[in-house]
């Protein structure tokens, strides 16, 4: 191999290393989050609006339970907790403790998802359906979407456990491991303010 094709492979691995930085995913995962943010703020504003526009329908304190809620609350909390259980173990380079808290991390979130699903579905079930009022559909539209947020959360985590099963505690796996977790805590706080501010408030008069 001559001296200048030589020459050409080290500029070509210096331009790689120069155009994908170090923490360049870890930034741009932050970017996603506050246009996530964004996103819930302009729905969290829109409830504020037309939240107590309930044309003749149903109001909060009418439909919400919340005793089940509470119990909901619990679950996604709980999955913080077991979270941030599993980021011990994964600095502690413990593979399969790793893997065992996520996945308890998942079933909660599974638990969560159920336990929304079916409060969508009792409500729809006696009328209370999106078109019913604005408060409805600004309440669908905000819990609905925080709901499929921890859908799509949950199937990462699960391609998470797969290339964790397969790969190990590498460095991608523990990046992707962190960014995971700050998509999860930014939905617990999102769950916060539901809860807050559409559950509870909605239950005074």
């Amino acid at each position: 191999m001559s001296e200048l094709t030589l020459n050409q492979n080290n500029s070509e691995r210096f331009y790689v290393r120069e155009h994908h930085p170090k923490n360049g995913s870890l930034l741009g995962f932050w970017l996603y989050l506050m246009s996530d943010c964004l996103i819930f703020a302009a729905l969290f504003a829109t409830y504020a609006v037309i939240g107590r526009n309930y044309a003749g329908g149903p109001t909060g304190s009418e439909i919400f339970d919340l005793n089940l809620v509470a119990i909901n609350t619990a679950f996604l909390l709980l999955s913080s907790i077991t979270y941030g259980v599993a980021m011990v173990n994964m600095q502690a380079r413990k593979l399969n403790g790793t893997v065992l808290w996520l996945g308890i991390t998942g079933v909660l979130g599974l638990a969560f998802l159920a336990v929304e699903l079916y409060e969508c579905w009792h409500f729809i079930s006696i009328g209370a359906t999106p078109q019913r009022s604005g408060f409805l559909t600004a309440f669908f539209a905000l819990v609905g979407t925080h709901g499929l947020h921890v859908f799509f959360g949950i199937i990462w985590l699960v391609v998470l456990l797969f290339q964790l099963k397969k790969h190990g505690l590498i460095v991608e796996n523990r990046r992707r491991v962190f960014c995971l977790s700050m998509f999860w805590h930014f939905l617990d706080v999102v769950w916060i303010g539901v809860f807050t501010f559409v559950y509870l408030m909605g239950v005074l008069p």
